[in-house]
């Protein structure tokens, strides 16, 4: 019985290590790029837009590509999101790949 309850311990100690990871993560700041820099955004690790810039050379085209610009610069920016947020989690499970997210049952 003590392999059980050794494993449950280990099950609760990795459930408070992904926790303080997710907490970690909301703490993030990535950047997302796009145009070769005509438009950069700042996300945070819960996709929270905290900026948008758009340099003067984007504004001078038209409404359409500027949006366009900022979409693809979020797009960017939630990539790096997740492959920050990847590194964090895989630090505290020692490499298993469990999604952002995850949640252990209670």
């Amino acid at each position: 019985m003590t392999d059980f309850n050794d494993m449950l311990q280990k099950a609760k100690q990795m459930q408070q290590k992904m926790k303080e990871a997710q907490d970690e993560i909301k703490n993030i700041q990535v950047e997302g790029v796009s145009g070769g820099n005509l438009v950069k955004v700042i996300l945070t690790g819960d996709y929270e837009l905290k900026s948008i810039f758009i340099s003067e050379n984007a504004k001078k085209e038209s409404q359409e590509i500027i949006n366009d610009l900022i979409i693809a610069a979020y797009n960017n920016a939630k990539e790096n999101l997740k492959k920050k947020s990847s590194e964090e989690i895989s630090k505290i499970t020692g490499g298993i790949n469990l999604p952002f997210d995850f949640k252990f049952p209670s």
